[in-house]
């Protein structure tokens, strides 16, 4: 087990990155237990409201993630010092990316339907940094042969063409395979040859005097979110607690 991990981790320098990994999901959790406490009235965690002002935990986020980046890239990649600051700068991203949608929409929407859009980012990017961890490079670089590898033509042609199909499958409105497209070429490939979303620049673009490829793809969308609406509202509400219900106004009399 020891050589296995000496082997695959610490010798081709991901050890910091694995304990990034681990800070950024654990303090993701503890974070999300702490913020269900409060929101229950539960324990002894309460908001930190100095003055009045409430102090989002994404402001010690960006000052851990700033010193844990600046430290990692001072005191290169291996040794104690490398590991200390991945583990900064792990809890720093689990700070900041748990309220990424207070940063998107420049307003506290963490228990609100907007609010589920930080879960989203937050297993995204854990399950990207799992690919790197794997062996997987952006944009198909890992899949060049050896030839391939030692000619810089070779190596530009595919990461360009995985790109360009990267490219597409973010303006069919296909976000989530795009990214993990830029680790698995093949993801990206297959958002790039269906259908685009209805809403999407590419479906307003090529599918406007096409009625029936824009019928087409409204029918697939609706089954595509009829289908895995609920899972995905389920494991969001697993992972970061249901947000919470706006009532429905009365009908007027």
């Amino acid at each position: 087990m020891g050589h296995w991990f000496d082997q695959n981790f610490v010798e081709p320098g991901k050890l910091p990155l694995l304990l990034a990994l681990a800070a950024f999901v654990l303090t993701f959790g503890i974070t999300r237990v702490i913020t269900r406490m409060i929101r229950a009235g539960k324990g002894p965690f309460r908001n930190i409201t100095p003055g009045g002002v409430h102090v989002h935990h994404v402001v010690p986020g960006v000052v851990l993630t700033v010193v844990g980046g600046f430290g990692a890239v001072a005191g290169g990649q291996h040794g104690v010092t490398a590991s200390v600051c991945a583990v900064v700068f792990g809890m720093g991203a689990g700070l900041v990316l748990d309220e990424f949608a207070l940063i998107l929409h420049l307003d506290d929407v963490y228990w609100t339907e907007e609010g589920r859009q930080s879960v989203e980012v937050v297993v995204l990017t854990a399950a990207l940094v799992l690919l790197v961890l794997g062996g997987f490079s952006p944009l198909g670089v890992d899949d060049l042969s050896d030839d391939q590898q030692q000619g810089r033509l070779g190596a530009v042609l595919t990461v360009v063409v995985n790109f360009c199909f990267v490219l597409i499958a973010l303006f069919k409105g296909k976000a989530r395979m795009a990214v993990v497209g830029t680790l698995i070429p093949f993801v990206a490939l297959v958002g790039a040859v269906r259908l685009a979303r209805p809403t999407s620049v590419w479906a307003k673009r090529f599918y406007r005097g096409r009625h029936r490829a824009r019928s087409r793809a409204v029918l697939r969308a609706y089954h595509h979110d009829l289908r895995w609406a609920g899972p995905r509202r389920r494991f969001q509400d697993l992972i970061g607690g249901a947000p919470d219900r706006v009532p429905t106004p009365s009908p007027k009399p």
